[in-house]
């Protein structure tokens, strides 16, 4: 079981990287090369402003361009799924080890102790009763069929975290596809002259918010938690890289809370300032 997670593991790192990578360089690299020598950035302003004319003009005039921009985003995303989960079971494992060495040092600690003095009665009832504790502990384990994971107290946040990551990756997903097909469906021959359709604002803000305010919430929720584990044990427990990683996790979950909150006040304007830094980091 130990060598399949691990060749588990192997596996999706190879997505992991790929999506990372369509996020960090594929997503800006096209946005530079692609959209904004076709005017991009100057329909995406004029849209930010309340003008959806020239927006949804460009869209129907670039609709390859656009939809292979969003097709980048939500290819990066999808490679990213299993990924919250992934850090879960890394977690878990890391902090269980940690407990165990941490037992093993005091328990080595103890039987120095016991050689150099007497044990009193009164350390002995604790050691019995924290025995009797464990054992019974490890016996309510055994009967559930649940792994051995003690009482480490950071378990629930993590599962927390695990869940609200994937549900915010799942929203953003969904939420940027439903997006991307109804502006293309709405941009099919728009020029700009033509009448914007009367429920084109209140579709495409909807999507927005449940793209960025609600996925992008509970992407952050997953970053505060995933980041604030890693940082409270620190290099005592994690490698330094990964301490590294905590204090980017923590940065980012900033950056989506302000992002989800900029987005709910303005939900075209707000997603442009701080919503792409914090998905690209």
């Amino acid at each position: 079981m130990k060598r399949s997670f691990l060749a588990k593991l192997r596996a999706n790192g190879i997505y992991y990287i790929a999506g990372a990578l369509l996020l960090l360089i594929g997503v800006p690299l096209y946005q530079y090369l692609v959209l904004l020598p076709l005017g991009y950035s100057d329909a995406l302003t004029l849209a930010e402003g309340g003008a959806f004319a020239p927006y949804l003009s460009w869209i129907g005039s670039h609709l390859i361009a656009f939809l292979g921009y969003r097709a980048l985003s939500i290819i990066a995303f999808v490679a990213l799924i299993s990924l919250p989960f992934t850090l879960f079971r890394i977690i878990v494992a890391q902090e269980i080890l940690g407990i165990e060495e941490v037992e093993q040092t005091e328990n080595k600690t103890e039987e120095s102790d016991e050689e150099d003095q007497p044990q009193q009665e009164d350390s002995q009832k604790l050691e019995e009763t924290a025995g009797e504790l464990l054992k019974q502990e490890a016996k309510d384990t055994d009967e559930t069929g649940n792994t051995p994971i003690l009482s480490w107290r950071g378990k629930g946040f993590a599962v927390l975290a695990a869940w609200t990551g994937l549900l915010g990756i799942i929203l953003y997903t969904i939420g940027s596809v439903v997006s991307t097909l109804y502006s293309a469906v709405v941009s099919n021959g728009f020029t700009i002259h033509t009448t914007i359709p009367g429920n084109f604002q209140i579709i495409s803000a909807t999507m927005t918010i449940i793209t960025y305010t609600v996925g992008g919430g509970l992407l952050a929720i997953a970053c505060l938690f995933f980041g604030a584990m890693i940082v409270r044990s620190g290099v005592k427990l994690w490698p330094s890289t990964w301490v590294v990683y905590g204090y980017t996790a923590l940065v980012v979950a900033a950056l989506l809370s302000v992002s989800a909150v900029a987005v709910v006040s303005a939900p075209i304007a707000g997603k442009a300032a701080l919503t792409t830094p914090a998905y690209l980091l």
